[in-house]
């Protein structure tokens, strides 16, 4: 790793003026963090991280409609553990299990499709939180529960990756040099939904794994289409992303699932973002058999910037509350709840 390190300072000096690169996904800037690959860098290479941690870009407003299930007699609500500590309009979905209401904490939602089939005389609904990494796995627990499980639900809250970078990219509020892709997800979707970054907007994107060697690839690789003027999508993470990608599980999402307008934290409504589940599997749609609170949910503030943080445009220590009133176990907004989330890390390693 230090020749590709001391590469990195040589491709530096090569572009000649500062650079940001955006990781977009949670996983990669929790595991820059803990390996200090930051303090690594030369100074005029920046990492920026983007929002790429599903349960952070969740907005308040599926919180609430989870909060309102979650108090409905006979009702299991399933969910990952992230989740639980998100405070919300209305206390967070933790606070709610300490009310009495029946929150199960699951790895999978077949997990939560196992309780449905234990217990017929409880309607369980499954938070389905993530992105195109997670989305198959919840498009098999709809088509198992279409079989013959007809008190298992799903409140999607899924979404995709490629509308939220265009909203980034529109804006303008941030310059990004390059994009460090996630892997997992391309490991799904493969290499093409990230085409449209370099055709239109002239950025170039690399694909990369978490582990520090790869990490340092990316970066290396980056620096490298900047310094020729390429932009292109180049794959570091051979080894488990191909170009085509998943495609029975692209094919499992598309069965399940359809396109649709969906908020985000800090970015706001972006259409075609999200995950809705299609007419054929709507007797599993908890957001038609529970219908959401019509009471208007802005997104949380308290004096937490959470929705800058996940843009880029600023880092954690530039909010007011972190470390001061907000820690890992006083969260006041989703970033320093989840694990993967910008202000963990930034609380955690820097």
């Amino acid at each position: 790793m230090d020749a590709k390190l001391q590469e990195i300072r040589e491709l530096a000096q090569q572009v000649g003026h500062p650079v940001q690169l955006m990781e977009v996904c949670g996983t990669h800037t929790t595991a820059a963090f803990r390996v200090g690959l930051r303090s690594l860098l030369p100074e005029s290479v920046k990492l920026l991280s983007g929002p790429g941690c599903p349960v952070c870009v969740t907005h308040d407003r599926f919180l609430e409609h989870a909060l309102a299930i979650a108090a409905q007699p006979d009702t299991v609500v399933a969910t990952f553990g992230d989740m639980l500590r998100v405070p919300g309009c209305s206390g967070s979905l933790e606070s709610a299990r300490a009310r009495g209401a029946q929150i199960q904490v699951v790895y999978s939602p077949l997990d939560a499709l196992q309780t449905a089939k234990q217990h017929p005389e409880l309607r369980v609904i499954f938070l389905g939180i993530g992105f195109e990494t997670t989305a198959p796995t919840t498009a098999g627990a709809l088509v198992a529960a279409k079989a013959g499980v007809p008190n298992f639900f799903v409140l999607s809250a899924h979404k995709t990756m490629p509308a939220a970078l265009r909203a980034l990219l529109v804006s303008g509020e941030m310059k990004i040099d390059a994009f460090l892709m996630p892997g997992h997800v391309s490991v799904i979707t493969g290499m093409h939904i990230y085409e449209f970054v370099a055709e239109e907007f002239k950025r170039p994107c690399v694909i990369t794994g978490f582990e520090p060697n790869d990490l340092v690839a990316g970066i290396a690789q980056a620096l490298r289409l900047i310094a020729a003027g390429r932009a292109v999508v180049d794959n570091q993470y051979q080894r488990a992303v191909s170009a085509e990608g998943n495609q029975k599980a692209q094919e499992l999402i598309n069965e399940v699932f359809e396109p649709c307008d969906t908020e985000w934290r800090g970015l706001g409504k972006i259409p075609g973002s999200g995950l809705a589940i299609r007419a054929a599997y709507a007797a599993h749609n908890a957001a038609h058999v529970f219908p959401a609170p019509t009471k208007d949910v802005p997104e949380t503030s308290r004096g937490c910037r959470c929705g800058e943080v996940l843009r880029g445009a600023i880092t954690p220590p530039q909010c007011p509350l972190f470390r001061n009133v907000c820690t890992p176990s006083t969260p006041h907004g989703a970033c320093m709840v989840s694990g993967e989330g910008t202000c963990a890390a930034y609380y955690r390693y820097s």
